[in-house]
């Protein structure tokens, strides 16, 4: 029995691991599941790729997924557990084993089951008999998992959004700050227009990490034309990013219309580093965090009532901590990478066969 680890990208976890020691960055949670659990993780080359690769990503994901999961099929047996960071991975895995008379368990993370390639697919190869366990973020992709596909509960996990809070963590900022500071951070479905509009000629500073690792040509983003002389969007190396957050009055994580539960990696970096935080509302997390008052809640493209909740904020900075301290105290009940690397690791470990077996032993 051998525990693997699929990702669609290629990381440096070595890199993640030394910067963490020395509190330059986060730490990675695939590579701590990865000791935990002493498996294998393989990541996807682009230099893999073949013409039968190109021809397979005409169906789902990109021909270096492809050729990972043509490398990897044939190698795997039922007394492997194979755990895929992203459905753009786990999908070729799992149409592919359909072919296979031993297939490896599989563990599967679905970021955005109701996309249309993804659902068409998980129904006409009948997934859900070759996806042992599907991971989600929250409850909303659980149940539209749970109707699509008609699975069992226990086999539709929901793992919430996760952030280090060993580097991510309260503190005082060092950036100059000659007036109010807004922090934002992120490429993927933003919406930094509406967030220019809505301090238009006020006396506010933004200051954006325009960076994310999973940004491509065709990745959503609505900017300014020009950008405003109080915005300032340029990448932040992990321990500037930090400082920003600390040093800020607010972090606003401006999104379009999307189901894809967008910015909350941004949202769950400013609850750990005790920022109070408004967010255009989606579906999922962010619309629960709204809900119970842990952070502010706007609509899509509303640069009003942007305006009306950053002046909020600004004008009552008791309430902002306040409400700050809630949603810092539900970080750390909920969302911190400790809490994620164990019942991740826990629930892939249930897949092992052995240990399946084990639990059937009567005492």
């Amino acid at each position: 029995m051998s525990f693997y680890i699929l990702t669609s990208t290629i990381f440096d976890f070595e890199l993640f691991a030394q910067r963490a020691q020395n509190d330059e960055g986060p730490g990675h949670v695939l590579y701590q599941i990865s000791q935990r659990l002493g498996a294998t993780i393989h990541q996807a080359d682009p230099k893999m790729a073949t013409m039968l690769d190109q021809a397979l990503s005409k169906l789902v994901s990109q021909p270096s997924h492809w050729a990972l999961a043509r490398k990897l099929v044939s190698q795997l047996t039922r007394e492997d557990v194979v755990y895929c960071a992203g459905e753009d991975i786990g999908l070729p895995l799992a149409i592919l084993c359909k072919f296979k008379s031993n297939p490896p368990q599989i563990a599967m993370v679905m970021m955005a089951p109701d996309r249309f390639r993804a659902r068409s697919l998980l129904k006409i190869f009948d997934l859900s008999k070759m996806v042992q366990l599907f991971t989600v973020t929250d409850q909303y992709k659980a149940d539209y998992l749970k109707k699509l596909i008609s699975i069992e509960d226990q086999q539709v996990l929901v793992i919430p959004v996760q952030v280090d809070n060993i580097f991510f963590t309260p503190g005082v900022g060092t950036l100059p700050k000659p007036r109010p500071l807004i922090a934002s951070a992120g490429l993927e479905q933003r919406d930094y227009l509406t967030l220019a509009q809505a301090v238009q000629g006020q006396d506010i500073d933004i200051k954006i990490c325009a960076f994310s690792p999973n940004a491509s040509s065709k990745t959503q983003i609505k900017m300014p034309h020009p950008i405003p002389s109080n915005m300032e969007l340029r990448y932040f190396e992990f321990s500037e990013l930090r400082n920003l957050y600390r040093t800020a009055d607010i972090v606003v994580v401006s999104l379009l219309k999307n189901q894809y539960s967008a910015g909350l990696t941004v949202l769950m970096e400013a609850m750990a580093c005790h920022r109070p935080v408004i967010m255009t509302r989606t579906i999922g997390l962010s619309s629960d965090l709204i809900d119970q008052g842990l952070i502010i809640g706007v609509e899509p493209g509303n640069h009003e009532e942007l305006r009306n909740a950053i002046h909020y904020l600004l004008a009552n900075p008791h309430i902002a901590q306040e409400m700050a301290q809630r949603a810092y105290d539900y970080f750390l009940a909920h969302h911190t990478s400790e809490n994620h690397v164990n019942q991740l690791s826990q629930s892939i470990r249930v897949l092992d066969p052995h240990h399946q077996a084990l639990n059937l032993i009567p005492n």
